[in-house]
């Protein structure tokens, strides 16, 4: 049979890092195995879902790159489940249950006091209950005795009590199916092959599996994943991380990165595997220094993934991971490719400004992309390229310089600058013409004060870098301020 496999997220929230990381893993698993990968939106329970999270959803795989072969939704297929429902009821297998849930609240609490296993063992099994203005639902004739057990891909064999289900629900009425029928349904009429999903739903399998025999279904392969944790190994939670793709998309993560980043989240290649194309063009610097075994391709996850090298324990959402893989592949774009994704993130006055530079912009972009992180981090990194910079006076010397000495070595440096005429105001020019003036009085005691005057920051790329893309007129004019500033 042809693998198939599915993600089948619910629209009551945005696309979570952990779906995400559960399409990815399905996504890669049908590629590989030359199969086929359904996105099912799990939508019956309409008060709980919405149509602008399901567009949500679609868009961050679509971002993501993982594009589904087949889409179907489970509110197109009531009329599936009420038709399988009505086959239980016939034949037994499934009654109505007219329980109020201050009846089940009580039998919890006196299960809970004899500390036995919550579950549902219900008297109208075999007979019919009253139904008191439609307040039944339908519950599972559970009377499997022996244990239920099934092949985990990652987790070896699990073994299920199943007296400790009772009978358990599957619908609140013939037109409304619960999440275990349902996906029992879909899966069976989809050929679902895999069904690749987090450890949470562990405790579904074996509801899930008598359904499958009940109807005489073919049961698919299971693999659990493991979940995401925080790094004090708590649940991954939006108290300590973002845990909505949208945010990371809009932080100005690379959809590559966050993939590479999303595979490492459980699971790690069999050995060591370096790879020799992953360069730094954009720096100039060859080959770049990284490490290798970090970095994937989709191509390249396709071809190395295996369900058995996915770990059991819990995955690590580590941030500072996520970074520097996002600069790493920050740093292979091109600057052309880097400029355009940049521009989409600067102010829209400034987006303005670039459009006819003279190609400041790129100049701009070159000097960030070895120290970018995250493109939505551009704005705060750049300023003082488009707005005069707010600078202070204490923070002008190096180390202990007076603020005397600071003022007149900024006033030499004005001087040496000026006969630079405007076309040779570049890089190499300023280091050869400055290079006198740092050798008589000290490189930092010259530099600094220029970086600082220049770009109003104590971190930010070299003083001749910042001159070049600034101009002549206003790398002066901004000296020149600091020198009054310095006279107040």
């Amino acid at each position: 049979m042809k693998v198939k496999v599915r993600i089948a997220p619910s629209p009551s929230g945005p696309l979570h890092v952990g779906t995400a990381r559960s399409a990815l893993f399905n996504f890669i698993f049908a590629r590989k195995h030359d199969g086929i990968f359904i996105l099912r939106i799990e939508d019956t329970d309409v008060a709980r879902t919405d149509k602008i999270y399901e567009n949500e959803i679609r868009e961050g795989l679509a971002w993501l790159g993982l594009n589904c072969d087949e889409f179907y939704r489970e509110s197109d297929r009531f009329e599936l489940y009420q038709n399988h429902l009505k086959k239980l009821l016939d034949a037994g297998i499934i009654f109505w249950c007219s329980h109020s849930k201050d009846d089940l609240a009580r039998e919890r609490e006196a299960q809970m006091k004899n500390r036995e296993a919550p579950r549902h063992i219900c008297f109208f099994r075999d007979g019919n209950p009253q139904v008191d203005g439609g307040k039944a639902i339908l519950r599972f004739k559970n009377n499997r005795s022996d244990v239920i057990e099934f092949d985990d891909i990652i987790r070896g064999k699990i073994s299920f009590n199943p007296a400790i289900l009772g009978d358990f629900s599957v619908a609140r009425s013939l037109e409304s199916p619960l999440y275990n029928f349902a996906v029992v349904i879909d899966d069976a009429l989809m050929e679902i092959t895999h069904v690749i999903r987090g450890e949470d739903l562990i405790s579904s399998t074996p509801k899930q599996i008598l359904l499958f025999k009940a109807l005489n279904f073919a049961i698919p392969e299971y693999a659990h994943i493991p979940l995401i944790l925080n790094t004090d190994r708590s649940k991954l939670s939006k108290r300590k991380n973002p845990t909505s793709i949208s945010q990371y998309r809009q932080e100005g993560y690379l959809p590559e990165a966050m993939v590479n980043f999303l595979a490492l989240l459980g699971w790690h290649p069999p050995s060591k595997i370096r790879n020799p194309t992953f360069e730094s063009r954009a720096s100039g610097r060859g080959k770049s220094e990284i490490r290798n075994e970090d970095i994937f391709s989709m191509s390249e996850l396709i071809m190395n993934f295996d369900l058995k090298d996915v770990q059991k324990g819990g995955a690590i959402f580590d941030a500072e991971k996520l970074n520097w893989i996002n600069g790493e592949y920050i740093r292979k774009k091109t600057i052309s490719d880097l400029s355009g994704g940049l521009a989409e993130f600067l102010k829209p006055e400034w987006r303005n400004d670039i459009k006819n530079d003279g190609g400041k912009w790129e100049k701009i972009v070159a000097l960030e992309q070895p120290r970018l992180t995250r493109l939505g981090d551009i704005n705060s990194r750049v300023d003082y390229f488009f707005e005069e910079p707010f600078i202070l006076k204490e923070e002008l010397g190096w180390k202990n310089q007076k603020e005397g000495e600071i003022r007149a070595n900024l006033m030499q440096l004005m001087e040496i600058l000026k006969p630079i005429p405007e076309n040779d105001f570049n890089k190499e020019n300023l280091e050869k013409t400055i290079s006198s003036l740092t050798q008589k009085l000290g490189a930092g005691e010259v530099l600094w004060p220029m970086r600082y005057a220049l770009s109003g920051k104590r971190a930010s790329p070299g003083p001749f870098e910042i001159a070049e893309v600034l101009g002549k007129n206003k790398a002066l004019a901004r000296i020149s301020r600091a020198v009054e500033l310095l006279a107040q």
